[in-house]
């Protein structure tokens, strides 16, 4: 099969496509013919190996996950010898390290079935992204209905799901993005949209039940003013940044459940997890019509896949990017 390839951390010069062993499912395994992979700045901290903290995860030297991806969507191809709830030609979305590739062996419990009517580029869009979005929101925030609910980073991949899904749980909903995103936060069900340039939502005086941090641009002390006494900060890492940096966003993430204890606000550190659970739920909200993916840009095959971690990388694309296989 061809896959891209990655031998060590550095640009997106260091990704080649080659052909490389078709994998095989073992167990509780399903094998997926992959028609279409979405990027996130998962893949982006892979490709740097940035911070560099987070090479003690991802190999020291060099990346530990030969084939980078994450998010797919495809058709079952095979299936290991515990897998009953799926079969062959069943055509799902899931989350598994490989992704970039023709094919990829995911575990049962990290695959569901596509929604319907979704293509299968706009399915790729949904996992990572989603799942994020929906435990920093369901999980570890507290009951949504009718709570006052800030979205930092709206406009991106996670964001765009987080407001919507905030929205469906009966939320007020602001959103902080850039000028050029506040129609597409406003289309996506924002009550409020905060166009960050020129306003700083910490100092505004409005006060929020939950703020969901996935950019990692303010100090603790800021996110907290845009609280209410007992709101939640959920610290989500942020995405593509600067880079060269030993910590990263993983600085505010390590201080922030450490002052917890202290304070009467909650500050909860997002660990998202991959389960089908999640995934049917994501699913359902797609099919209800209360919350669809957003694909700014798509790419016509996997050999693009560098030049689509570049505009990632550059361009700080809003929404999701798409690479069909």
């Amino acid at each position: 099969m061809k896959a891209i390839t990655q031998d060590r951390y550095g640009s997106p010069d260091e990704l080649s496509l080659r052909e490389s062993a078709k994998p095989v499912p073992t167990g509780g395994q399903v094998l997926v013919r992959v028609r279409a992979v979405s990027l996130n700045a998962y893949d982006w901290h892979l490709l740097r190996g940035d911070p560099y903290l987070s090479r003690l995860a991802f190999g020291v030297r060099r990346p530990r996950q030969r084939i980078p991806g994450r998010d797919f969507a495809g058709v079952v191809e095979a299936v290991g010898a515990d897998v009953s709830r799926l079969r062959p030609g069943d055509e799902v979305f899931g989350e598994a390290d490989g992704a970039f590739a023709e094919y990829v062996c995911a575990p049962d419990d990290a695959v569901e079935t596509k929604p319907a009517g979704l293509s299968f580029e706009q399915a790729a869009a949904l996992p990572l992204a989603g799942n994020t979005a929906l435990m920093g929101l369901r999980d570890a925030a507290p009951p949504l209905a009718g709570a006052r609910v800030l979205v930092n980073g709206a406009s991106g991949g996670v964001g765009t799901f987080a407001v919507q899904i905030a929205k469906a749980f009966g939320a007020e909903v602001t959103g902080v993005c850039s000028a050029r995103n506040t129609d597409l936060v406003r289309s996506l069900g924002a009550d409020h949209v905060i166009d960050y340039t020129t306003v700083d939502f910490t100092r505004t005086g409005r006060r929020h039940d939950v703020v969901l941090d996935l950019v990692g641009n303010h100090s603790l002390t800021a996110f907290r003013r845009a609280l209410t006494p007992k709101g939640t900060l959920v610290l989500s890492g942020g995405g593509v940044f600067e880079g060269g940096s030993l910590f990263g966003p993983m600085s505010l993430i390590l201080r922030g459940p450490a002052l917890s204890p202290f304070v009467g606000q909650r500050i909860v550190r997002l660990t998202a997890t991959r389960c089908a659970e999640n995934l049917a739920t994501l699913r359902e909200l797609v099919e209800s019509g209360k919350v669809m993916p957003v694909v700014d840009r798509t790419y016509a095959s996997l050999s693009e896949v560098p030049e689509a971690l570049r505009h990632l990388e550059v361009e700080h694309a809003r929404a999701k990017i798409v690479v069909t296989v």
